[in-house]
């Protein structure tokens, strides 16, 4: 009798779950077809299609085709699949860091984490040229992406001890830490801003407001195994998620390992911010914003609700940057301006929404 009173109340949630995660699938489709067709020369998707079909095929195009797939090819596809890349685990990394610190407000680019990346960048930018002489090829080459990745993990690993205490994490303590933090980092970065050369003060400009306009395809290979263990953490990590949001001392009563999953979500967490900050600069608000939205339409629980954030997050990431570059064309915006434009007035919508309870 239970389990038929509790077959049609699962029946309308499955169906729920698979809506959300097609409707997010055609958004990333809709997203994808619309970074490759748009931009100075128009690609019809139909065309886009046959391109992507005979690059598959192993043909290659000839005459007056040649030009069409260069752009698709060799242009547009990797940026995509970096938007792609980045969106998802930026917006994954924000629902793990919500669900970690079990704070709405929660974000790498508003704590100070993705600030720590930005910083350990620059270093590499100032001084990783040098350093670059002394190491192997091939560990030369995913400095920069190596390097954000421990700054973004020195920056959790300090905000997590600061703000918690005997298994509690304050809110109020992890907001000031992270303003702290974030602006320990300007600092320094400002201090390799001044030491800088003319060329390099050209790269920090990239990083401090975002932008997919570098993108190449040894920049999707770099981000790809970080966005992957990403990916694969979070896999490990939904149901302790959802139990670590009824307390650390219930998820323990429930079987969950806390002190090796709060280790999981900080190392996918760093993973995925310094990653998106290695290969595209500090981008604000879409660990933020998307994470939010999709718990508007699927509830909280975190196994499908991480799926789709990482979806919903590429999907948003590649819509910014169609208008970031189509907007004030044939210049190009900065990224983080776009996104910026849309997520701080849904911050300051979420703290009023909030405002009762921070205040209590």
């Amino acid at each position: 009798m239970a389990v038929a009173s509790l077959a049609p109340v699962r029946a309308p949630r499955s169906r729920r779950a698979s809506l959300a995660l097609a409707l997010c699938a055609s958004l990333v489709v809709l997203a994808c077809l619309a970074s490759l067709a748009i931009g100075p020369v128009t690609i019809a998707p139909g065309r886009i299609i046959d391109i992507l079909v005979a690059a598959l095929a192993g043909e290659r195009a000839s005459g007056a085709a040649l030009r069409e797939a260069v752009i698709v090819l060799d242009v547009r596809l990797p940026r995509t699949l970096l938007g792609l890349l980045v969106g998802g685990g930026i917006a994954l990394a924000g629902a793990v860091t919500q669900g970690i610190f079990r704070n709405p407000l929660a974000d790498p680019g508003l704590i100070g984490i993705s600030n720590g990346a930005a910083l350990a960048a620059a270093a590499w930018i100032v001084a990783g040229s040098h350093l670059a002489l002394y190491l192997p090829p091939a560990l030369a080459d995913v400095g920069l992406p190596l390097m954000a990745f421990g700054g973004a993990l020195i920056g959790t690993v300090t905000l997590y001890a600061i703000s918690t205490r005997e298994g509690r994490t304050s809110v109020v303590t992890m907001l000031f830490a992270g303003i702290a933090i974030a602006a320990l980092a300007a600092a320094g970065t400002g201090l390799l801003v001044f030491a800088a050369s003319d060329q390099q003060l050209r790269d920090f400009t990239f990083w401090s407001f975002g932008s997919l306009s570098g993108a190449t395809w040894p920049k999707v290979v770099a981000a790809l195994p970080f966005m992957a263990l990403l990916a694969l953490i979070c896999t490990r990590l939904a149901r302790a998620l959802d139990a670590l949001a009824l307390g650390e001392a219930e998820a323990f009563h429930v079987g969950i390992d806390v002190q090796r999953a709060k280790w999981l979500a900080i190392l996918g967490i760093a993973a995925g911010a310094g990653a998106s900050v290695a290969v595209a600069g500090v981008i604000g608000f879409v660990g933020l914003v998307v994470p939010h939205l999709i718990r508007l339409v699927v509830g909280p629980s975190h196994r499908l609700l991480l799926p789709c954030a990482a979806l919903l997050g590429g999907a948003l990431l590649l819509g910014a940057d169609v208008v970031a570059r189509t907007v004030v064309s044939p210049a190009e915006l900065p990224l983080g301006i776009v996104t910026a434009g849309v997520g701080a007035p849904f911050f300051l919508w979420l703290l009023l929404r909030r405002r009762a309870a921070l205040m209590g």
